[in-house]
């Protein structure tokens, strides 16, 4: 047997389940917003991964949501699919309609436990909360077996009240419990022992789940205490994504029960870790959200070694400085220098594939025809570089605007212009215009030619790789129309022309997602 804190931790190995919530919780980070081309990948990458219940989104904020969760329910197989809905007739209905094609689906229905939520948010008496909880779960169960509760803002909640609730729902048929840190509020010992009370207290009759947001830093601290005492599922997400100061970190928790078995030896899960460094680069690339360089696990910097005493341990023994080997992650340090202008299709595919890309024929064959173009101009290219392309090609929204060409005038003794020549509906549309500087001279220029004005949020450049030639990454931050900021990716060797391909992502994936802006007017209260 193991000892935690004084626990004992029995040698039976019981298997944490693993619900990611980043396409839901993580998507409400700001400017975190996705397509459904880029939510359909992440779920496919999610079930490579081998996450067990992937909340898709909540059916019920949008078109756009019901539709990327009825294509992912459609799309993924050995994870269960789930839709968030709060303790609504209607959002109930939405959830169960967009996962009915799912093979294992699961609808998570939500209401307000804490008197300061009931009081000035829900303005309902408590017994009011627990009937609208109660006929929540019996209509989800017209729908699904796989029933999830939440108790929002558990760690603010009376113990009490939370046993009355919980009997009322597990008998109206809930199979998972969930307790959410909702605010990020308390402290491991405090969350060790609710997770114990209510453990012990439903007794085997539905699952005990942790949603703990990281507002204080202790969301992974707080998971492990969790299911140290009892939780059997802990809900997460790839980088910490969510709001605020985000949430648990998927690859940390599953990390540290792997790296410390020799005290969670009672626990596991279904990860394969070795999709956690490309499921980490997927969300960044796609999100624009990258981890902080020292971030635990998938950091740029996390298994960098400067210090010249780290760096001679290193050289005699890595496990000196080094408790995770990068492999254990799907991080490859040795072979990160690939292919060229003459490799052949046959191992540009097999290269993607040793990094977690399984293409179609039809995307396989475009992002080989990228990879020609950027293997022409580029003369080392590396796995980042890869990884950055292939994501930018699988992920596109349908392009109703397509670039063709820019040119540019020098602004060093003249005003700033540009000439941008952009297809749509197989018509070319030649303008030019000008700018307070180049970037404003291209983003108007294709103001102009769509007819949609943007307004520029936020505006990010990075090197994929490195080298002189290296590929640059321009992500934007577009708000059409007065709409939330929708973002857009740009790949080139020349940032400008990065910079347009951005800006008409950006625009491409606004109208791809129209009429889930027009219909999002519903309650914003999507947090667990």
């Amino acid at each position: 047997m193991a000892f935690y804190d004084n626990k004992v931790i029995t040698m039976s190995t019981e298997t944490i389940k693993i619900f990611d919530t980043t396409l839901r919780d993580g998507e409400q980070s700001p400017g975190a917003s996705m397509n459904t081309e880029e939510k359909i990948q992440i779920a496919a990458q999610l079930e490579r991964l081998g996450v067990d219940i992937i909340e898709a989104g909540f059916a019920a904020a949008s078109p756009g949501d019901f539709d990327a969760i009825d294509k992912i329910s459609q799309r993924v197989t050995n994870s269960t699919v789930c839709s968030l809905a709060r303790a609504l007739d209607s959002d109930v209905k939405a959830a169960g309609a967009a996962i009915s094609k799912a093979k294992m689906k699961r609808i998570h229905t939500f209401i307000a436990t804490s008197s300061i939520h009931m009081e000035y948010k829900l303005k309902m008496t408590p017994d009011e909360v627990i009937k609208r909880a109660v006929r929540a779960v019996e209509y989800a169960r017209t729908f699904v077996d796989d029933v999830e509760f939440s108790c929002e803002d558990a760690g603010r909640s009376d113990m009490g009240f939370m046993k009355e609730i919980s009997d009322a729902v597990i008998e109206a048929g809930a199979t998972t419990i969930n307790l959410p840190d909702t605010v990020g509020f308390r402290l491991p010992f405090e969350i060790g022992a609710m997770v114990k009370e209510m453990s012990e207290y439903v007794e085997g009759r539905a699952i005990i789940s942790v949603h703990n947001h990281n507002d204080l830093g202790l969301a992974v601290a707080n998971s492990l205490e969790a299911i140290v005492n009892g939780a059997r599922q802990v809900e997460c997400t790839i980088n910490g994504l969510g709001e605020r100061a985000g949430n648990a970190a998927l690859e940390e928790i599953v990390m540290t029960l792997k790296t410390r078995s020799d005290i969670f030896s009672a626990y596991k899960t279904n990860i394969n870790t070795k999709e956690i460094y490309p499921s980490s680069r997927l969300i960044a690339n796609i999100t624009g959200i990258e981890p902080q360089p020292n971030k635990a696990i998938v950091g740029k910097n996390a298994f960098a070694h400067e210090s010249g005493i780290h760096q001679d341990g290193m050289l005699k023994n890595k496990e000196t400085y080094e408790i995770i080997s990068p492999a254990d992650i799907g991080l490859d340090m040795d072979d990160t220098l690939v292919l060229g202008k003459h490799s052949g299709r046959a191992a540009f595919k097999d290269k993607l594939r040793k990094l977690g890309f399984a293409l179609e024929e039809e995307a396989l064959n475009k992002s080989f025809e990228r990879f020609k173009l950027l293997a022409d101009r580029k003369k080392e290219i590396y796995d980042d570089d890869l990884r950055a392309l292939v994501t930018n090609e699988m992920t596109s929204a349908p392009k109703v605007f397509e670039l063709i060409s820019l040119q540019l005038m020098d602004c060093s003794n003249g005003v700033p212009s540009a000439a941008v020549k952009i297809k749509k509906d197989n018509n070319e549309i030649i303008e030019a215009g000008i700018g307070e500087g180049t970037i404003d001279a291209i983003f108007k220029t294709v103001d102009r030619i769509s007819g949609y004005e943007g307004r520029l949020d936020d505006y990010k450049v990075k090197s994929v790789s490195e080298g002189k030639d290296a590929l640059a990454s321009v992500t934007v931050k577009v708000s059409f129309n007065g709409e939330p900021a929708i973002i857009g990716h740009g790949l080139n060797i020349d940032t400008m022309l990065a910079s347009a391909r951005a800006y008409i992502g950006a625009l491409n994936s606004y109208l791809s997602m129209e009429g889930k802006l027009k219909s999002r007017h519903c309650d914003s209260s999507k947090t667990v």
